[in-house]
């Protein structure tokens, strides 16, 4: 049971780190996009675009929401990437040693 439960929570910490970088490449879109350097009205580009904000937003929404404004610049990215190193800091020090430490 317990080895169940370690790989449970080892498959989850690589889910957070797909997260992460799903994260990364939405970001680095949206600043490609801003810049010029990938044309928006691309197809491709748009789908791309939308599928990152399909999974992305419901998450940074509400944190963008209860930030202040900083006059165009979005930090709920870089909150939503420190809680997921927190996530994963409590999954990989935590929770796994003490569920083997327990068998």
């Amino acid at each position: 049971m317990a080895n169940l439960i370690i790989y449970l929570l080892t498959f989850l910490n690589y889910l957070i780190q797909l997260y992460v970088y799903v994260i990364i490449a939405s970001v680095i879109l949206s600043w490609l996009m801003a810049f010029g350097v990938v044309n928006p009205y691309n197809n491709f580009v748009r789908a791309l675009a939308q599928a990152f904000a399909a999974v992305t937003e419901p998450v940074m929404r509400p944190i963008r929401n209860s930030l202040p404004d900083f006059g165009g610049i979005d930090f709920s990215p870089l909150i939503v990437l420190l809680g997921c190193m927190f996530i994963q800091g409590l999954i990989g020090n935590v929770l796994i040693p003490a569920v083997a430490s327990s068998m």
